[in-house]
Formats: C-alpha cells, structure tokens, sequence
C-alpha cells in the first residue's frame, strides 16, 4: 500500500514564537508549559492536507511536500509513523507522569474524516480543554502512548497509526463523546463482515495531529 505525503497548510508558521501572546488556562491542573494561542491554527488541518493513505486522492498543493525521509518509524512503537511539525523545547514525559494533551484525530478509512477534536471539548470558560491521562497507564491507545513519550512539551507531531496500535476496543480512549461520531467510528473499525474480508489491516488506521501542551510529573 502507498504512502502520499502531503504538507502542512501554507500559512503555518515556520518559527512560532516560544511565549504565549496571552494567558490562557489549557487544563486543570498546575502545568510546566502553557499552550500558544496560535498553536490551535497548527492543528486545524482539513481532511484534505492531510498525509492520506491510498486509495484515497491526493489534492493539489502550491507548496512542495516534505521529503518521505521526514516521516519516521517510532522506535519500540509496533509500527506507527510520525512526522514533527513543530520540535517542541519543553519535558519529555515519563511514564507515570500526567500529561496534557490536544489532537486531531482522523480516519484514514472515511477519507481522512475527522472523528474527534480536543477543541471541540471546552471547560466552564469556554476554552478549549486538552485530554489528560497518565503515560504507561494503558488508559489510551498504544500509538498515542508511543507518539507523547518521545516528545517535549510544546511540539506538534502527526502520526500514522496502524491498527495493530489503535483501538482494540470500545472502552480505549481518546474516546469520541459525540455518540454518533462514536458509533461511525467503530462500527467502521469493527465491521465484522470487512473483517472477515480481510481489511482489518486498513479499517483501523489512525491519523492524529499530537500536540504535548504540558507534562506534570507524579
């Protein structure tokens, strides 16, 4: 099966400045490093930048592709991809410590349909609220686990994840709250009749936009 690599949109910044403009609250708990307003533009990727898995059609882009080299496998991670839109300069977590993260969370299988967002989820104030958990706890999906323990805080990775590291079940999260985006989703990667056809090895696949917006160690 081929790879198409596609860029990031055009107007992403190609040095974002290290400080937040403004404050800004990106999760509940105390946090070592705080999430850029201008970050939410990073992840904002439409189905159709993103680097798709054929069939699927590639559009056109007026910017070139980066190389196929920029892509990477995850060392230990059974197979997931990633490519790093923005190096982050902050922690690298451990397992044990709680983590914040935001995403974008698509399937290759429906063209690159996006089934979750954390921007999408917002707090009392009405800010976007990033998806916590706890590194090697296993609450989350393996390929999310091996995308954040290599990252700092503060960088942005796209991942590929084949379906051998996404959900092995309906109770692994991130977990879409909006029941019929919850339902699509896995009545697509369970479908048992497309199993037993043998696609099990591309219903599954997962494309998330990662950013590690704070680590908070245990």
């Amino acid at each position: 099966m081929k790879t198409s690599i596609l860029p990031p949109p055009a107007n992403w910044p190609a040095n974002p400045p290290a400080k937040c403009s403004r404050p800004r609250k990106p999760c509940r708990f105390p946090v070592l490093s705080s999430l850029s307003t201008s970050r939410r533009d990073i992840l904002s990727v439409s189905a159709s930048t993103l680097l798709v898995l054929s069939p699927l059609s590639s559009p056109a882009s007026n910017s070139s592709p980066p190389s196929p080299a920029s892509f990477f496998d995850l060392e230990g991670s059974g197979g997931v991809k990633a490519f790093d839109i923005r190096v982050g300069d902050g922690l690298v977590p451990v397992n044990g410590d709680q983590v914040a993260i935001h995403y974008y969370g698509r399937l290759a299988a429906k063209q690159g349909w996006r089934f979750d967002s954390t921007y999408d989820h917002r707090d009392e104030t009405g800010d976007p609220l990033p998806f916590t958990f706890v590194l090697g706890s296993g609450k989350v999906i393996a390929g999310i686990e091996s995308a954040v323990k290599s990252m700092r805080v503060g960088g942005t990775r796209r991942v590929v994840i084949p379906p051998s590291q996404g959900y092995q079940s309906t109770s692994q999260e991130p977990i879409p709250p909006n029941f019929f985006d919850r339902q699509r989703l896995f009545t697509t990667i369970f479908n048992p009749t497309r199993l037993a056809n043998g696609e099990g090895s591309t219903l599954g696949t997962l494309i998330f936009d990662i950013e590690l917006v704070s680590v908070r160690h245990s």
